[in-house]
């Protein structure tokens, strides 16, 4: 009872920094006032050099950007490089569902009915599909739960043709102010052809960017944002990435993205998300592990030795 306990207190503690009382401002966004908090940024080369030594097991590429978004204590590994996102791209695709409906364009309990000609092939992770085979209906904010907490790729698809598609995407990148970072086919294309899936890209730096955007409420309301991170504090998958090797109960809002293996080569293992630390403070990071040769137990626990590496070395 009392690990229960703990954790919801930590649960409250993480929505209430990440989200301070703001007057009037649950349900409206100041699309004008998009830009970033200003921090400088410090790069800790002692720690890229011991990322550096963590890497090496994966074989593949790996590219890494951690901030301390209070500090803006940094590191980085090929952190302007292009990585296939795969379902990390049902976040931002989220995020411009939720600015929609903070405009009054959508509503969250707004049903959407979802055909089987929806569905991504068997194969590709739904359980949407799965535990409906012929189709249903589903309100906008069941198919956010099913598409960020479950990484569904049917809600991720029907989500990004109500948000408007890749054009609606790249609009709202623009307003974010976020290059590098392209969301440019459905879940169900991308399944469809091996080399789609490195169309939709993000660069560690531009994928920062965007938790940094979460966190300070640009693009998205105070409500919106709530709504979103207890969604992301819900994952699923990924236990092993980010989390892995970080204490019980850490709060730790991600998503993660994971294509197949083709010829023994893995194109994506990625997760990102904004930690919070003991000392209150967030660290946003994101790690991308692609094109990698190294079994799922490596890639994820290179994912894990990144994230625990910066969480020793920040967390006081």
């Amino acid at each position: 009872m009392k690990k229960i306990l703990s954790v919801y207190v930590l649960l409250f503690i993480f929505l209430t920094s990440a989200c301070p009382a703001q007057k009037d401002s649950s349900t409206t966004v100041n699309v004008a006032n998009l830009q970033p908090i200003k921090t400088e940024e410090k790069q800790d080369n002692e720690l890229q050099k011991q990322i550096e030594q963590i890497v090496i097991a994966a074989k593949g590429r790996v590219g890494v950007k951690a901030v301390l978004l209070e500090s803006g204590e940094t590191v980085s590994l090929k952190s302007n490089d292009r990585f296939p996102m795969q379902s990390v791209y049902k976040l931002p695709i989220a995020m411009a569902i939720l600015r929609q409906v903070d405009e009054g364009k959508l509503k969250l309990a707004q049903k959407v009915r979802v055909e089987k000609s929806d569905f991504v092939r068997k194969g590709m992770r739904s359980p949407l599909r799965d535990e409906n085979p012929n189709g249903a209906e589903f309100t906008i904010e069941e198919l956010l739960k099913f598409a960020v907490s479950e990484s569904d790729g049917t809600a991720s698809d029907v989500l990004f043709k109500l948000a408007g598609g890749a054009e609606a995407m790249s609009k709202f990148f623009g307003e974010l102010d976020i290059t590098e970072i392209v969301a440019a086919n459905s879940e169900k294309e991308i399944g469809q052809n091996w080399e789609m899936q490195y169309r939709s890209y993000s660069s560690p730096e531009a994928a920062v960017k965007l938790l940094r955007a979460l966190h300070e409420k640009r693009g998205i309301s105070e409500q919106s944002q709530k709504i979103l991170l207890k969604i992301m504090l819900e994952s699923v998958p990924g236990q092993n990435r980010l989390k892995g090797l970080l204490p019980a109960g850490t709060i730790v809002a991600h998503k993660t993205g994971t294509s197949g293996t083709q010829e023994g080569i893995t194109a994506a293992t990625n997760d990102i998300g904004i930690i919070t630390l003991p000392n209150g403070k967030h660290l946003a990071i994101a790690v991308f592990v692609t094109d990698s040769p190294a079994d799922e137990k490596t890639r994820e626990e290179t994912i894990a030795k990144i994230a625990k590496a910066v969480w020793d070395k920040w967390q006081r």
